[in-house]
């Protein structure tokens, strides 16, 4: 008969299996077990789980591999934190003499910092995330299929008509190029058949694409998020951003931040020659928006693309003007993911000017001080801010930065 006391179940998690230990606060082993993720090996794990009934679950990665059994844990009302991979791969280290893995000493380095580390983000059910999540997956999916789609239109339109190609083309014009070519002979005939099907299935694609990015939209707004004032930050990028951050709350500042959007420096000096270059760590997703950004912005007459040329100007090279870019987006965004996160917590309060609460003439959510520092290398403190005071309720640009 087990004793009522608070445990620790350290969870390996994989797509077919999860290893379990069950630890007390002394980090003595009351328990282990392997169990398959299917509905009858999940039952049998939460069995064998409730003759400790003071329990937490330690899930690694949750935001990633460990999310759909975290998820499946929460929603039967367990308490679950997330423990970070480095952090386990740490006590491996240092228990162990060395890092080689097994799925028992996983779990077992995993319960470990849940009992040692008081600081661990404690996870929530959020149906809403969890909806921008499979949102965004999908409409990606369909993003590489509407490519895919076009590629194999592209490629017949050449062969019905030669030297007529359009690098990108719309369907609009791929119906009026089919409109054109009537072939007589089978394999003409046949041709222009599949490229007509290619064509309905894109036009179907793009109607399930723009669907897709409504629905984003509706969620991103529906929790009081202003991501989209950022200017390049549309609902795709703001949902994506949402999505995989979950609690901004697991970044202590925004370097660490940074460095998880993979936007932090990298130091590349070379004898007198001080220089950085882009990370290639992090979250490559979360990455990849803040670069679609980062474009956006180069493209139009903003204060980021002012910004990028100062740099070129100052002697950067292309790539490393557009990691400085990146990085104050990053700050930005970090910035209003913040912001958002204190308003949810007063929803009482009025929203002010710019359509954030607190937000003054003086000092808005998203700051307004027109002199900041570089952000070549991570600063010690509080963040400067990136962001001027609103131009207009709907957009804001970056500060320039001298």
């Amino acid at each position: 008969m087990h004793q009522v006391e608070h445990v620790i179940i350290g969870v390996d998690p994989h797509k077919l299996s999860a290893t379990i230990e069950v630890v007390d606060q002394r980090e003595k082993l009351l328990g282990s077990g392997r169990f398959t993720t299917d509905r009858a090996g999940y039952a049998a794990m939460l069995t064998y789980a409730k003759a400790w009934p003071d329990r937490t679950w330690a899930v690694e990665g949750s935001n990633g591999a460990g999310r759909p059994l975290a998820q499946r844990l929460l929603e039967d009302g367990e308490r679950v934190v997330d423990v970070p991979a480095k952090l386990a791969a740490r006590v491996r280290l240092f228990d162990t003499g060395h890092n080689r893995k097994t799925d028992a000493r996983d779990a077992h380095s995993i319960a470990v910092v849940a009992v040692r580390t008081t600081t661990l983000r404690v996870l929530q059910l959020d149906g809403e995330l969890e909806a921008l999540r499979m949102l965004t997956d999908r409409r990606e999916a369909l993003t590489r299929r509407r490519v895919q789609t076009v590629d194999r239109l592209q490629a017949l339109l050449a062969e019905l008509l030669p030297g007529q190609a359009k690098r990108d083309i719309t369907t609009g014009q791929a119906k009026a190029m089919l409109a054109t070519v009537r072939p007589r002979d089978i394999a003409g005939r046949t041709r222009r058949r599949i490229a007509v099907e290619e064509l309905a299935e894109l036009i179907a694609v793009e109607a399930k694409i723009k669907k897709a990015t409504a629905e984003l939209k509706t969620i991103v707004l529906a929790r009081g998020s202003h991501l989209m004032d950022l200017h390049g930050v549309g609902p795709v990028v703001a949902a994506r951003v949402l999505a995989d951050v979950g609690d901004v709350a697991r970044f202590a500042d925004r370097n660490r931040f940074a460095s998880w959007t993979g936007t932090a420096p990298l130091d590349a000096s070379s004898g007198e020659q001080s220089r950085h270059r882009l990370s290639r760590a992090g979250d490559r997703r979360v990455n990849h928006m803040i670069h679609i950004a980062a474009i956006s912005q180069l493209r139009l007459d903003t204060e980021g693309r002012a910004y990028y040329s100062r740099k070129r100007a100052e002697g950067k090279r292309p790539l490393e003007a557009i990691r400085c870019l990146k990085r104050r987006i990053s700050d930005a965004i970090f910035r209003q993911l913040v912001a958002d996160a204190a308003a949810a917590q007063r929803p009482d309060i009025e929203a002010g000017p710019g359509g954030h609460r607190e937000a003054t003439q003086e000092s808005s959510a998203a700051g307004s001080h027109p002199h900041t520092g570089t952000s070549d290398q991570p600063l010690p403190g509080p963040a400067p801010t990136t962001l001027r005071r609103p131009l207009t309720p709907r957009k804001r640009q970056l500060d320039p930065i001298s």
